[in-house]
């Protein structure tokens, strides 16, 4: 006879937190966030943690090595995806290590032949007012000149106008040469009082641009994730299918995390994927899942697992719940996970991290998924909406939109990500594709959100996420709390701060 859970399949958006005293020391510049992202035993210390506790989805739409960067930054982690070719992959998870913070790879580049018109169309689509304009238009093409907002004039410079004939050409430039350090370009920078100082190595090909604006927001990095080399540490998506050709690939590219991208994981070939790479290569670490239960918990954490992805069929693009019936609400998959997570500490003294991926709509839902005791959070949507998502910002009506679609979607072509065994094409969909409203920069939408974890956590007495997991109380609402909790009986004004 099939078992039965009594218990409704809850979300997120059916619970609320329950405020705590609030003490003097209670301020959010004083909230910690950092949080383990690798397993570790009783008393010692996890080979990798976070410093924010948010990890950017596994998607094409979402994390490639431009994302892995910008996130690193703010102290979280992307994991480049997957399906793609093993040496793209590799590429990108290269490009990500060798960032240089300060060194830019230019992402709005133009050929000499370009118009006015292509200046001011990929201007309004990337929103960068510098163009580097090399001979093939690729960003480490042999860089010809610089156009810049100052270089032509929309009123009386003709659209059709080449770009020949606006850019500042190479020879009136001010450049460095590869290898130079970054205080020596921003010794260039202020000696020359230039905005922007392209890099570039003997043969003129551009490597970098280093900019005046970046100079100080490398002094606001201050929780950046980086290994012990200084780099950043970036992660990336496997499957059960090709792992034993992309891990060794990835390894050597220098990945840090690796993390195998199923929509669920409860299988045997998760099992041999994760024992390959714990037999094969030392110091690197691997997540598996997805799972939504006790079971599927131990069962990867016993094949070796390094932390535990939780969670099927929550998120926004995803649709295997409606094509499959299988799947579990957000909420109640972590909490069960959780449990399952605490008891296996206290049998091993092995602490095994959980991830909580999908179901997160709100801002709020982060820091109930934390309080349920996810270690950490892993988000699609919310990193798609942003400039260093890889995706086109495309203008529907009178709004920017940024395209968004799921990996198991026809678009992705992902079919390794279903552990079914064999070869075999997408024979259905998992996933749509559709737009999220384009929101800006990465920093400053993220900013916003850390700050409302920091004053949620000071509401709740707690000043790090394990304090917030002991320590808060969460009660179930009605569906009529639901309501009295949002503005009601009221005219809304329009508001340029109203949330996502």
């Amino acid at each position: 006879m099939a078992y039965y859970y009594t218990e409704p399949s809850r979300t997120f958006n059916e619970f609320l937190l329950l405020p705590n005293l609030t003490t003097k020391e209670c301020t959010p510049q004083n909230v910690d966030l950092s949080t383990p992202i690798t397993k570790f035993k009783k008393g010692e210390k996890p080979a990798i943690s976070l410093n924010i506790p948010f990890s950017s989805a596994v998607m094409q739409a979402v994390s490639d090595h431009h994302m892995a960067v910008a996130l690193a930054q703010c102290g979280g982690i992307s994991f480049i995806f997957g399906s793609q070719s093993i040496e793209s992959q590799a590429t990108m998870v290269r490009k990500a290590k060798a960032y240089k913070a300060g060194f830019v790879v230019s992402r709005s580049n133009l050929t000499p032949s370009h118009t006015l018109k292509d200046i001011l169309e990929l201007k309004e689509q990337t929103g960068h007012s510098t163009v580097a304009i090399t001979e093939d238009g690729s960003a480490k093409g042999k860089l010809l000149g610089i156009v810049t907002g100052r270089d032509y004039r929309i009123s009386r410079d003709s659209l059709d106008k080449p770009v020949s004939e606006i850019m500042t050409p190479f020879s009136s430039l001010i450049v460095g040469k590869s290898g130079l350090s970054l205080s020596e370009a921003n010794d260039l920078i202020w000696e020359h009082k230039l905005n922007c100082l392209p890099i570039v190595d003997e043969n003129q090909n551009l490597d970098f641009l280093v900019f005046r604006k970046d100079y100080d927001s490398r002094k606001n990095n201050p929780l950046s994730l980086l290994d012990a080399n200084k780099s950043y540490i970036v992660g990336a998506g496997i499957n059960t299918k090709d792992y034993k050709e992309r891990v060794p690939a990835l390894v050597e590219a220098g990945v840090d995390v690796l993390v195998i991208d199923s929509s669920d994981g409860f299988s045997e070939w998760q099992k041999d994927t994760v024992q390959y790479v714990k037999e094969n290569f030392d110091n690197v670490y691997i997540g598996a899942g997805n799972v939504v239960d006790k079971e599927g918990f131990r069962y990867l954490v016993e094949a070796g697992a390094d932390f535990i992805k939780v969670g099927i069929g929550g998120g926004s693009i995803c649709i295997t719940r409606e094509q499959k019936g299988i799947g579990r609400g957000q909420a109640s998959a972590v909490i069960e996970v959780a449990a399952a997570r605490d008891e296996y500490f206290k049998e091993t003294g092995i602490y095994v991290p959980i991830c909580s991926d999908g179901g997160i709509v709100h801002d709020y839902h982060v820091t109930l998924a934390l309080a349920m005791g996810a270690d950490f959070v892993m988000l699609g949507r919310y990193f798609a909406r942003f400039d260093e998502s890889p995706t086109k910002k495309v203008k529907i009506g009178n709004n920017f939109v940024k395209e968004y679609w799921g990996e198991g979607s026809n678009r992705a072509r992902n079919w390794q990500r279903y552990d079914t065994g064999g070869k075999q094409s997408l024979v259905f969909e998992e996933g749509v594709d559709s737009y999220v409203p384009y929101a800006g920069s990465l920093r400053e939408n993220m900013d916003r959100t850390l700050h409302k974890i920091k004053s949620t956590m000071c509401n709740c007495g707690s000043l790090s996420i394990t304090e917030l997991q002991q320590k808060a109380r969460i009660t179930l609402v009605s569906a009529t709390s639901l309501v009295e909790g949002g503005a009601h009986d009221v005219i809304l004004k329009e508001s340029s701060m109203a949330a996502e």
